[in-house]
């Protein structure tokens, strides 16, 4: 099938709450050190928001800077698309909520829930509307408030995690325009999803006193496993979409994977053969947050001047699931 138009990135936006917890902070709360969370991790600090704030606090932030860089206003969007594991609610739909927020309404709002991989897909199915010539500009934010979520007793999961919004506006290409998406590749494998799981909270296990006491309600995860099987995953979604653009690593301006672990980072470039200097790297900065770290580096990489326009870039995540995929673009 011939697309009808191409898509492309015409704004983009990121958000971070103003509380920072620094490793040393950590090492007062669980038995942890800042040389063990470094060695391990790559992470140093991370972003932690308010009592009072929810995700859609920090995805109307986000998206006000998106906006502007795009040079539109709300009432120019025709879809909103959260990317989130950590929603408001489980109903009403974040995407619902962001909407009143911005003050518009009568078009399509929603959630989707793919973990980290969660704007990876969310791009993809923003993708497929504008080239269909369905709409001209989407919304897409991944957003995360894991704190809220997060097992402050386990030491080996409370140090990953961190909060922020990264807001994106998809848009309609013109003819002449250089920027557009070119190729993506989505996968799941729910045979392992019980290895980063919140176990509590659905239908599968109601909320209950026993499932609170026994932190059933915040994050678990089997790290060890999900560590070969992200590198393989991500290695995968991105030599797939390179072979069937007859690309090879060495075309690609910029790699920008999902922030979770500089050792899987550090592995899957090697496994890339892709120069370190192409890594785009922030996890020091925001630790793991999601569905919202490529977001947030894609609008940081942008701002800074690293990334320019005509750049190839290409985009790759993995998360609970377990989803994985890639995405390419020339911004």
């Amino acid at each position: 099938m011939i697309n009808k138009y191409n898509a492309k990135i015409s704004g983009t936006g990121m958000y971070v709450p103003t509380k920072i917890l620094n490793n040393y902070d950590l090492e007062k709360i669980v038995d942890t050190s800042d040389e063990w969370i470094r060695t391990r991790t790559g992470m140093f600090e991370r972003h932690i928001a308010a009592e009072n704030q929810a995700v859609s606090d920090l995805a109307y932030e986000a998206t006000l800077k998106a906006l502007e860089a795009a040079d539109l206003r709300a009432r120019d969007l025709d879809m909103i698309i959260i990317a989130s594991v950590s929603n408001d609610h489980a109903f009403p739909s974040t995407g619902c909520i962001l909407q009143k927020m911005l003050g518009i309404k009568n078009f399509p709002a929603f959630d989707i829930s793919a973990g980290c991989t969660g704007w990876i897909y969310g791009a993809n199915i923003a993708k497929l509307y504008i080239e269909n010539g369905i709409y001209k500009n989407i919304l897409l934010v991944g957003v995360e408030i894991l704190s809220k979520i997060t097992n402050w007793k386990d030491r080996n999961t409370c140090v990953l995690f961190g909060d922020g919004a990264g807001a994106t506006i998809i848009s309609r290409a013109s003819s002449s325009d250089i920027s557009q998406f070119i190729d993506s590749e989505l996968s799941a494998d729910g045979s392992n999803y019980e290895l980063l799981i919140q176990a509590a909270g659905g239908s599968r296990m109601p909320a209950s006193q026993q499932t609170i006491k026994d932190n059933k309600h915040t994050v678990y995860m089997e790290g060890n496993k999900i560590f070969k099987l992200a590198i393989r995953s991500m290695y995968t979604a991105c030599h797939t979409v390179l072979k069937r653009n007859n690309l090879d690593i060495h075309s690609i301006d910029w790699l920008i994977t999902h922030q979770a672990n500089m050792r899987i980072i550090d592995a899957l470039g090697k496994k890339l053969r892709i120069e370190d200097d192409k890594v785009i790297v922030n996890i020091d900065k925001y630790a793991n947050t999601s569905a919202a770290t490529i977001p947030i580096a894609l609008d940081e990489s942008i701002r800074n001047g690293k990334i320019r326009h005509g750049d190839l870039v290409l985009m790759t995540s993995f998360g609970a699931g377990l989803t994985s995929g890639s995405l390419l673009i020339r911004y």
